[in-house]
């Protein structure tokens, strides 16, 4: 397995103005033994003593920013969740009308979960990683270091409770102990490696019986603290004598059956494979399936020996690259940019921005990115690749093209597309 890079440029703002990669911040070894050694097998403790900086993640979010968020920033579902006893509450029990000049009736009002938490409710924040700045920054350099797309919530707790009962995710996760002091629990999996569609609860009773045997791992996480779980390790977490808040971070990678599901979107080109079944076949039955079965399955190997690597690549690109999205940029600046742009200024490529660019016939040239594919005239092919690799940021400089306004022109597509930003 390939190492994940954590020092690509890819880091993160600490206090001091230091810097740290993003995996730093939440494993205490190298990329390369994290990568052999425990990614997609085995957790990992890592103490804030052991971690980078050590200075924790308050940076990231802290308690004042959860009550911010809560008070002040219109938060509406889905993006908060409320868990009491082992189950979700419904919304209605703390969302409302967010009052005069808002015709929006599911905002979190404060006073409600103030009631909720302080009977010990917990409260958990999901997609942070869309919409609090130090956690979008943060979501995006991790992301690009794991090459995965991933997502961030936060749990808050009260003192001496528990959200959610012994379970597994289908996706691994590192956790981030923020604030107080959290109890977990970790089990082995009754299922290695689910799939999404293969959640704890088709499997109660086993995630039951293991969580009342001897945990393989049971730890109070100090703040600072950082735990990697793959996923399907059953995990169970309390806070101890002070509230908790942890920030918990879903890595949700591309399995082997990714690419079985993408053979079969291919396998539909097949016309043997898309053959209808006898009239009047009892699917139910065994030994009127067993031919039909035998067939397919000869069908399905002789297609699979001409299966074409790039028709898979291109699937899964489609499905992939939507999931991380590149830097945020700002709009209205872009837009003065466009309107502004002179020979002299320059562009560089949006920061975290994925792109292909391939021939598209004799006269065009096809640009895919993370959401769409952008064509442009053949003649732009050197300019694109010399801007895209980061060789040209000059407008002017733009090579391949021989007059300065065809270059504004390219140069105004590429910020227009949100493919450049003003440098």
């Amino acid at each position: 397995m390939a190492a994940p890079d954590g020092n690509r440029g890819l880091t993160t703002g600490a206090p001091g103005g230091a810097h740290r990669p993003a995996l730093s911040r939440c494993v205490s070894v190298d990329p390369a033994k994290f990568a052999g050694a425990y990614w997609g097998r085995a957790p990992l403790l890592s103490l804030a003593s052991e971690l980078e900086g050590a200075d924790g993640f308050r940076d990231l979010l802290s308690p004042d920013d959860a009550d911010e968020l809560l008070s002040r920033r219109g938060l509406r579902t889905p993006f908060i969740r409320v868990a009491k006893d082992g189950a979700l509450v419904p919304p209605g029990r703390y969302t409302g009308s967010g009052g005069s000049g808002a015709e929006i009736d599911d905002q979190v009002l404060d006073e409600k979960i103030l009631t909720l938490y302080a009977d010990g409710a917990t409260l958990v924040f999901q997609g942070l990683h869309r919409t609090w700045p130090p956690l979008i920054e943060f979501a995006g350099e991790l992301g690009a270091a794991l090459g995965q797309p991933l997502q961030i919530n936060a749990y808050l707790t009260p003192p001496g409770n528990q959200g959610f009962a012994t379970h597994y995710d289908t996706h691994d996760v590192f956790v981030l102990q923020v604030d107080g002091r959290k109890r977990w629990k970790i089990h082995p999996p009754v299922l290695d490696d689910p799939l999404e569609r293969q959640n704890w609860n088709g499997r109660a009773d086993e995630v039951t019986a293991t969580a009342a045997g001897e945990p393989a791992l049971d730890v109070v996480l100090e703040p600072g603290d950082a735990l990697y779980l793959p996923r399907g390790w059953l995990h169970s977490a309390a806070a101890q004598d002070d509230s908790s808040l942890h920030l918990t971070i879903g890595i949700r990678a591309l399995t082997r059956y990714a690419l079985v599901e993408a053979l079969l979107g291919e396998a539909a080109n097949d016309p043997r494979l898309r053959a209808t079944l006898p009239y009047a076949l009892d699917v139910s039955d065994p030994d009127q399936l067993e031919p039909e079965l035998t067939e397919t399955i000869e069908a399905l190997r002789d297609w699979l020996d001409t299966a074409s690597p790039a028709a898979v690549a291109e699937r899964l690109r489609r499905r992939a690259w939507p999931a991380a999205r590149p830097a945020a940029l700002r709009p209205l600046a872009q837009a003065a940019a466009i309107r502004a742009l002179a020979p002299d200024d320059r562009i560089v490529p949006r920061e975290r921005l994925r792109w292909r660019l391939e021939p598209d016939g004799d006269d065009r040239i096809t640009l895919r990115v993370f959401d769409r594919a952008v064509t442009f005239p053949a003649g732009c092919a050197l300019a694109l690749r010399a801007f895209l690799d980061g060789g040209v940021t000059r407008v002017g400089d733009l090579p391949g093209l021989d007059e300065n306004e065809d270059r504004l022109v390219l140069a105004r597509r590429l910020l227009r597309e949100a493919i450049a930003v003003p440098a």
